[in-house]
């Protein structure tokens, strides 16, 4: 499993072979990735044959948005589940990646953290959704969308900051291996304070993204079990400092949840935080899960919440609610996995 390989000992999966083998192999994984190792062309076949790329099998594939939103369902060789989305929008195609199997936050509108946790994912595991989402592209493109991956969020299963010692590795492997740009990676967090801050320490400009999901400690802590540990005044000063160190707007991320979240009280007081982070507030309608009784609001009680975030001066943004008929939300796809692995159908996308 290549991925796995520190970058710099992949002379050791073939110790009989020249010293420019190793070179030609991280060559492969991280600037050119592939599907299949049989596509490593400039590598003897005999080499090929053993070598063994993914650190996972693919178990699910889902399309939806008419190709513009595939998700993936992961498994690991000890089983563990990982979770990636890849959606294509006219000026971007971003893939949304899990930090961890399952989720200690237990946020309770979530379907990964109704899981629980399993594990955290090592750096090769975080970094092998990257590659497998650039090979792709680079084999199928997507419809009406960059035929290659501009940007990725630590936006599905677990809490990146808990994980600080893989993601910081997938970090230094995407934006010093991958060449991908810092600013095209954005870290999302519950308000994982320690994690922030150490963050804010390190030498590469990602985007911060902080899920407040309530504007008090009261709401917040019913929904972020997280906020009894750090509280949202530091979380704030947490994204504060943040702000200062990097240059970097933060994001604060709201799931909007019917008759919890939405009021426009709520709304109120997240224009109050946004505007002392100098924040862009990224909206969602929850992405209702199977086990949990939470439902999205009514499309005008979403729009009466837009607009006191605009009346109150916000830089918001109504995300949209992508691929649901295919259990896009983070978990979601587990819940209906039945454990089988898949290989991508060729000949259906090759026919598109």
């Amino acid at each position: 499993m290549l991925y796995t390989v520190d970058p710099d000992h992949l002379a050791s999966v073939c110790p009989d072979e020249p010293p420019y083998r190793a070179r030609q192999l991280r060559e492969w994984l991280y600037r050119h990735p592939v599907l299949e190792t049989q596509q490593m062309t400039n590598l003897p076949g005999s080499l090929r044959d053993r070598l063994e790329l993914w650190p996972f099998e693919l178990e699910a594939d889902q399309s939806a948005d008419g190709g513009r939103t595939r998700k993936w369902l992961f498994r690991t060789g000890d089983g563990a589940a990982i979770e990636a989305v890849l959606m294509g929008y006219p000026d971007r195609t971003t893939l949304c990646i899990s930090s961890q199997a399952g989720c200690a936050m237990a946020c309770t509108f979530c379907a990964t953290g109704q899981f629980g946790f399993e594990r955290h994912l090592e750096a090769g595991e975080i970094t092998a959704q990257v590659a497998f989402a650039k090979a792709f592209l680079d084999e199928y493109g997507m419809p009406n969308s960059p035929h290659r991956l501009t940007n990725v969020v630590f936006m599905g299963m677990g809490e990146p900051l808990a994980n600080y010692t893989h993601v910081r590795e997938s970090l230094h492997r995407m934006i010093d291996l991958m060449g991908m740009s810092a600013r095209a990676i954005t870290v999302s967090t519950v308000g994982f304070v320690p994690g922030m801050r150490r963050l804010a320490d390190e030498p590469w400009k990602v985007n911060l993204a902080v899920s407040l999901h309530a504007a008090d400690d009261e709401l917040r802590s019913s929904l972020v079990p997280l906020n009894e540990r750090y509280s949202l005044a530091e979380v704030i000063e947490a994204s504060r400092h943040y702000f200062k160190v990097k240059g970097r707007r933060i994001s604060i991320e709201w799931t909007l949840i019917d008759g919890t979240n939405d009021s426009v009280d709520q709304a109120r007081k997240l224009a109050e935080i946004a505007h002392d982070l100098r924040a862009h507030v990224n909206v969602i309608a929850l992405n209702p899960t199977p086990l949990s009784a939470d439902l999205p609001p009514s499309a005008d009680r979403v729009a009466v919440f837009m607009d006191e975030l605009r009346y109150e001066g916000v830089n918001a943004t109504l995300r949209d609610t992508r691929g649901q008929d295919i259990d896009a939300a983070c978990g979601q796809l587990r819940v209906h996995s039945e454990g089988t692995p898949i290989r991508i159908d060729r000949a259906v996308l090759e026919a598109r």
